[in-house]
C-alpha cells in the first residue's frame, strides 16, 4: 500500500452517537480497508440492540473484526484487545488492505498505540478472598485495607468503586507491590504503523446530546428491555459483570428488577450515555495528532475520504524520497 517504513493504519475515533459506523462504512466500500471494531460493549454475542451493533445489511457491506466474540458472562480486556487487533492488523496489511480501527473505547486506543503496563493477570481465587472481605466488612473498609498498601491508587478512588479496589487489591496480593509502584515500570510499545488518527466531534454538542435521546428511544422501541430479560434467561449474569456495566443495560437491569419505571430508565439510559460522551471527548480533546471532523456535517464522510486520500498519497511519496 506504502513505500513508507511502516504500512498506514486508519485512526476513526468519535464520541457515542457521532455517526462512526456511517463514515467507516462509506470508507470500507471505497478504499481498500478492513473494519476492526474499536468497542468494548460490541465484543458481546446477543448484545445488540443496547450495543447499537451495526445489523446484518452493514456487516454484509462492511464486515467489521472483533465483534461478537464472547458471551454475555465472560470477561474482556485492554490486553486482549491489543493482541488480538494487531494480530488482525498484520494479516489485513499481508492481504494489501488498510486496517481501520473505530470506536469510542479510548482504553482501547491508548493501549493498541502507547502500549501496557506489565500487570498481572486476574486471579480468581484472589478475588474470591477480597469479595468474601467485602461482603463481610463493605467496600469502604476494604478500600482501607488498600489505602494501607497503595495510598496513591486510595486516594483517586471512591470507597465504593468495588471494581477498582478490588483490582488494585488484587495486585497487591499477587505481586506483593502497589498498583502505583508497577505503573511506574516503563511500557514496552510495539506499533508498526503510520497512524491517521481521525476524530469526529460535535460542532453543537446540544445537536449530539438529542442525537443520543433519539438513538436510546429507538433502542428501547426496538425492544431492549426484552433482549436483556432474554439475556439474563439464557446466561448466568450478574448486575457487577462487565458486560452489565454497559450504559443502558445497567439501567434496564434496574427497570427489569422493578427498581426504576420504564420513563426514569429513559431519563436515567439517556442521561449516563451523555455522560458517556462527555468522557470520550474530554479524553479526544487531551489527544494529540488528531485530525478533526465535524460529526455533524451532512458530508462529513466525503471530508474524511478524500482526507485520508491525501495522507496516503503523502505517504507513498515521502516514502518514494
Amino acid at each position: 500500500m506504502t513505500s513508507s517504513t511502516h504500512p498506514p493504519a486508519i485512526l476513526l475515533m468519535g464520541p457515542t452517537a457521532s455517526g462512526k459506523t456511517s463514515v467507516a462504512v462509506q470508507l470500507a466500500t471505497t478504499l481498500p480497508c478492513e473494519i476492526i471494531s474499536v468497542d468494548s460493549a460490541l465484543v458481546y454475542k446477543d448484545m445488540d440492540i443496547g450495543t447499537a451493533k451495526p445489523d446484518a445489511e452493514i456487516l454484509k457491506r462492511a464486515p467489521h473484526h472483533l465483534i461478537n466474540l464472547i458471551e454475555p458472562h465472560e470477561s474482556y480486556s485492554a490486553a486482549r484487545f491489543r493482541d488480538d487487533a494487531l494480530t488482525l492488523m498484520r494479516e489485513i496489511t499481508e492481504r494489501d488492505h488498510i486496517p481501520l480501527l473505530v470506536g469510542g473505547t479510548m482504553l482501547y486506543f491508548k493501549a493498541l498505540v502507547e502500549g501496557l503496563n506489565d500487570l498481572p493477570e486476574a486471579d480468581s481465587a484472589v478475588r474470591l478472598i477480597i469479595e468474601t472481605m467485602a461482603d463481610e466488612e463493605g467496600w469502604p473498609a476494604v478500600h482501607d485495607k488498600l489505602r494501607k498498601v497503595d495510598p496513591q491508587t486510595a486516594a483517586r478512588l471512591d470507597p465504593n468503586d468495588s471494581q477498582r479496589i478490588q483490582r488494585a487489591l488484587e495486585i497487591y496480593y499477587i505481586e506483593g507491590k502497589s498498583m502505583t509502584d508497577l505503573l511506574k515500570k516503563p511500557k514496552y510499545v510495539y506499533f508498526p504503523y503510520t497512524p491517521i488518527r481521525i476524530a469526529l466531534l460535535p460542532s453543537d454538542r446540544a445537536v449530539l446530546h438529542e442525537r443520543i435521546a433519539q438513538r436510546f428511544t429507538a433502542m428501547l422501541d426496538a425492544g431492549l428491555v426484552n433482549e436483556l430479560r432474554n439475556l439474563r434467561e439464557e446466561y448466568a449474569l450478574e448486575p457487577d459483570m462487565p458486560s452489565m456495566r454497559c450504559v443502558g443495560y445497567r439501567q434496564t437491569w434496574d427497570h427489569l428488577n422493578g427498581k426504576i419505571s420504564l420513563d426514569e430508565l429513559r431519563e436515567q439510559g439517556i442521561a449516563a450515555t451523555r455522560q458517556l460522551a462527555k468522557r470520550q471527548l474530554t479524553w479526544l480533546r487531551s489527544t494529540e495528532d488528531l485530525t478533526e471532523f465535524d460529526c455533524l456535517a451532512d458530508n462529513v464522510g466525503d471530508l474524511v475520504l478524500e482526507y485520508i486520500r491525501q495522507e496516503l498519497e503523502a505517504q507513498i511519496v515521502s516514502g518514494e524520497a
